[in-house]
Parts: C-alpha cells; structure tokens; sequence
C-alpha cells in the first residue's frame, strides 16, 4: 500500500532509518545489495556475473516474492527489531507506524494488518531487516552447509537469484523456500519462480534468466572466449521507451535548451544503469528509439512541421546530446580478486530464529 507521510513523520523517520542503519549494518550480509550505503543494484549485477563466471554454478533458483511489502508479518518484524534493539519507546514508534490507519480515496480509513507502508522513509531498511533473517542468515547457516556443491545467494529488496551447482541441491532449495516463507507469512510467486540449467558448457540453447532490468546469458566474446553476456531486459526497453514518449509528448514545447538539458540528465542516468559491458547494442537501440520518438514530437509543436530530419541533426550536434557509452569498469565485473573479497566478507554475526 503507497501512502506518503506528513512532514513531521518524514523528519522522525529519517533518524530512525538513520539508527536502525547504523545498528543492523554490520549485520547485514554481502549477498544483500538493496536500500544500503555504498552498495546498488549496478554492485548485485556485478556480484552475480563474477559468482557465476568464476564459480561452479549449473542451475538458477530464479525466485519472486508475491506482493512482498503488503505481506510482512508486524509480529515477526518487533521480534527481529527486539533481537538488537532493547528499547521499548524504539520498538513502539515502529509499531504504531506499521499500524497506522491509511485514508483511502472513498474516505474510509484502513487498519493495515500486515505490510509496511510503501512511501515511508523507514520502510525500505525494515524490509531489509525483514529479509536479512528470512532468506539471508538461513541461506548461509542452513541451506549452503547441506548443500553438496557451492551454492550462492544474490538479493536485492525483494528480488533475488541463487545460484547452485547440482540439480538435486537446487530442488532441495526450491521444495524449501515455499515452506520458509509462509512460516513468516510471505508466498511464492509460482508462476514467476523456476529451475533452470544455466551453464557455459550448454550456452548454445540460449538459456536466460533476468534480474534487476537484465537478461543473463552464457555467450562467447570475439576471441571465442566463454563470456556471461547481459543485456536489458526487453519489458524494461519497453517501459523506458514507453516513459521517453510520455516525457516528449509532455515536454515538447519547453526551450530547446532546457529540453535537451532535461533529456540528456535522464539519457545519462540510463547509460550509468545499463550501461554494463557488453551490452552497447541495447543502449544504441534505445537511443535510436528515442531520437524517433523526440523528432516526432518536437514535430508537433505546432500545425506546421518544425524540423526536417537534417536540420534535426544539426539541432542534436548543437545541443550535444548525449550518446551511448558503457559506464561499467572492466575491472569491477570479471575480478577473480573481487570474488574473494566477496567470499571473504561473509560475516555471521547475527542469531538465527
């Protein structure tokens, strides 16, 4: 459920999130990317490339949580919080936020029973906190020690990937998951959740998994050498060609100075996101959309036609916009050296329930 707080909520929040940060941050796990310091959805995408290049991993546990922030259950929440926080005006704050009521439009206020109120500052760190002892601690304590080969856990909020040698481990962890959840009120996602084969040495049937916006795909790069090729998702394409198009009709009659000033901040922060190595052709086929779309639209600006397609290039080469470039570092994707760090950084310093 989205609600946005009032201002004062907003400041109180803010410290809260702030501690809760500052207490649980060194608990938390390095498989866990989402709503820390430092730490992104570029770094997961990284981490998982590395894992499975360097790593034995044949089989993908790729996994979703259904309507995971409505879900939450605010009694296993307290209990988690309580496990580092013996404060009880703390514990209460939280828990007259998780309970309070929700104006809906009709005008009839709701209790929330469960969840945690998307749109509240300290919501995404609770979530976390959520997870942190649902999915990550028992990975590491309970399913990685029974497993027969290696196994690799890569979470980010809600949406997370495991990674696992032997079929057998990655059935065992599947037939699991499903129990673990409901017992702290969480479902499977069945229909978005599945086992699948991912290995170099049966690249050529063209398996693929997604997460965070990319596809993953074992591949050969041009020296024949076996790569993990990644790309951007085609429902993500989609969605961001369809918000271009909406952004362009909306702003087509703005100066054509601050247009393309608007439009190259928000080419750039796609390029910084997706623009990982390998996958220059998706970043050219979104901008070629793009141009498209923007030349259309600055079209109707007016009854009459505004730009042929020459002067149209000579308005982009003024205004410089921004082309495509891969923002990813060679050294931070593909680093055995980083893989051990990796490895190395898992700390288990909190208790298990």
């Amino acid at each position: 459920m989205l609600t946005v707080p009032a201002t004062e909520d907003k400041l109180v929040q803010t410290a809260v999130a702030r501690i809760l940060n500052a207490i649980f941050e060194q608990d938390f796990l390095p498989v866990s990317f989402g709503y820390r310091p430092d730490v992104g959805a570029r770094e997961a995408v990284q981490a998982l490339t590395s894992m499975l290049y360097w790593g034995r991993f044949h089989y993908i546990v790729d996994a979703d949580i259904k309507g995971f922030f409505d879900t939450i259950d605010h009694g296993w929440l307290i209990r988690m919080l309580e496990q580092r926080i013996d404060d009880r005006a703390f514990i209460g704050l939280i828990r007259k936020w998780l309970k309070a009521g929700v104006l809906l439009p009709e005008g009839r206020v709701e209790q929330p029973a469960t969840g945690t109120p998307q749109g509240g500052i300290v919501s995404p760190v609770l979530a976390n906190i959520y997870l942190h002892y649902v999915l990550d601690l028992w990975f590491e304590k309970v399913v990685k020690p029974r497993c027969e080969g290696e196994a690799y856990l890569c979470r980010y909020a809600d949406d997370f990937v495991a990674a696992f040698c032997y079929k057998r481990d990655a059935e065992r962890f599947y037939e699991a998951l499903e129990k673990r959840l409901q017992k702290f009120g969480l479902t499977v996602a069945v229909d978005k959740t599945r086992i699948l084969r991912f290995t170099r040495f049966r690249k050529a049937e063209g398996v693929r998994f997604g997460f965070l916006g990319f596809e993953f795909r074992w591949g050969v790069d041009r020296k024949g050498r076996d790569v993990i090729k990644r790309r951007t998702s085609r429902t993500r394409l989609r969605k961001s060609l369809k918000n271009i198009t909406e952004w362009c009709r909306e702003s087509r009659n703005f100066r054509l100075e601050k247009l393309f000033s608007l439009l190259n901040s928000k080419l750039r922060g796609y390029y910084n996101y997706y623009g990982v190595i390998g996958n220059y052709g998706s970043l050219e086929e979104f901008y070629e959309h793009a141009r498209r779309i923007l030349y259309k639209w600055l079209n109707r600006r007016s009854q009459k036609r505004s730009f042929n397609y020459r002067e149209f290039s000579a308005v982009l080469q003024r205004y410089r916009i921004e082309k495509p470039r891969i923002t990813e570092k060679l050294n931070t994707s593909f680093s055995s050296c980083g893989l051990d760090l990796l490895r190395k950084r898992v700390s288990l310093k909190s208790p298990v329930r």
